[in-house]
């Protein structure tokens, strides 16, 4: 078989950036024949937490927001989130999610190597 298939209630939840909020880690670079995808990973982000300042060295990142709404930030601003919003982190720019609501929120992530 050569497509790779596997179920998200099966992939354990893990502590994310520091136990700020958790994720699921559903594909690796070793799960993609490329090695292209550093990573693809579901996130929730419990209310008035944040993944606080961090960057991906050599990796651009893009966030798909399921639910909530919230503020990312670079060093340049700070830009508003919600429900179907798509931000792209470009590789070794430091940035932040905030969750600033009573609610968890909810992203997909993908990261790839540039």
């Amino acid at each position: 078989m050569n497509i790779t298939v596997k179920h998200a209630s099966d992939i354990p939840k893990e502590d994310a950036h520091g136990g700020s909020g958790s994720r699921r880690l559903y594909i690796d670079e070793a799960q993609t024949p490329s090695g292209n995808v550093h990573g693809m990973t579901h996130g929730w982000l419990p209310a008035g937490k944040s993944f606080d300042w961090h960057l991906h060295d050599g990796i651009e990142e893009i966030m798909y927001v399921i639910k909530g709404e919230g503020i990312v930030a670079d060093r340049d601003g700070e830009y508003t989130y919600q429900p179907g919003t798509v931000c792209v982190f470009p590789a070794n720019v430091e940035h932040m999610i905030k969750n600033n609501s009573e609610d968890e929120h909810e992203f997909v992530f993908i990261r790839i190597f540039v």
